[in-house]
């Protein structure tokens, strides 16, 4: 099975850039969506053999997930189930039959950290969320999580220390998560390969390429046997994030 995840920054900007042509390139069995910054009835988006499911932000052109299928789920859940976190549709979880698919939009810490704070109780919370889930069947988990946890994981680590998305609070709470007992399935393959799938508009960065890794596909042990591969595609434009992909053996 072929899972995409990607950060789209508007689905409605990225549809006119294209958005069809790479979605039918990558022909994923899921194709799991970030930051779609839509609501309901504002673009109708349909692909042939696919269902799809959409969670949205309570506030207008903000946050939102998508995922679209081709294999049916025997249940679809929106958010963790806890009302301080389910207003921005940052999380959509798929039951399947061998394993549970989450697509999560972790939130920024912002400028000046001012909502770290919120991040720290999130991610504590969605931890718990995910090892509830684990305790019926094996996890996928794929977003943008919004951390670079390791320094090889962005261009310029000294520079960035403490900014957010590369605290020390922010990249514990991965390490937490990992040794929780989830593997991060592009370090698993690559230890030492400089990859990235974030960058800042600002400064000519994709050009550059002054990057971060900051979106991830992590899985349960329990499937570490079945992980094919996992790959970043850095030649696909249309957002300042780039699409990742996981095969498994399922």
């Amino acid at each position: 099975m072929k899972f995409i995840s990607w950060n789209v920054n508007g689905l409605r900007a990225v549809y006119t850039k294209g958005f069809g042509k790479v979605f039918e390139s990558l022909n994923a069995d899921f194709f799991c969506i970030q930051e779609t910054k839509m609501q309901a009835g504002q673009l109708d988006v349909h692909f042939d053999g696919y269902e799809s499911y959409w969670n949205y932000a309570a506030k207008k052109g903000y946050s939102g997930t998508a995922v679209f299928t081709r294999h049916t789920p025997l249940n679809v859940s929106y958010g963790m189930g806890m009302e301080k976190h389910d207003t921005e549709g940052r999380i959509i979880t798929l039951e399947m039959e061998r394993f549970f698919l989450v697509v999560v939009y972790t939130p920024n810490s912002q400028n000046e950290l001012r909502r770290l704070a919120y991040r720290m109780t999130w991610e504590d919370d969605f931890l718990h969320y995910l090892q509830d889930l684990e305790k019926q069947k094996p996890v996928i988990v794929c977003g943008d999580m919004n951390v670079a946890h390791e320094e090889i994981d962005l261009k310029n680590p000294k520079s960035n220390r403490n900014n957010a998305g590369f605290t020390d609070q922010e990249r514990a709470k991965m390490t937490a998560l990992l040794h929780a007992g989830f593997i991060d399935t592009f370090r698993y393959l690559y230890p030492r390969q400089v990859t990235y799938s974030w960058w800042s508009y600002r400064f000519r960065a994709r050009e550059k390429n002054a990057g971060w890794r900051i979106d991830y596909f992590l899985i349960s042990q329990a499937l570490g046997r079945q992980l094919k591969d996992a790959k970043i595609h850095t030649d696909i434009f249309g957002s300042d994030h780039c699409p990742v992909e996981l095969d498994m053996e399922i």
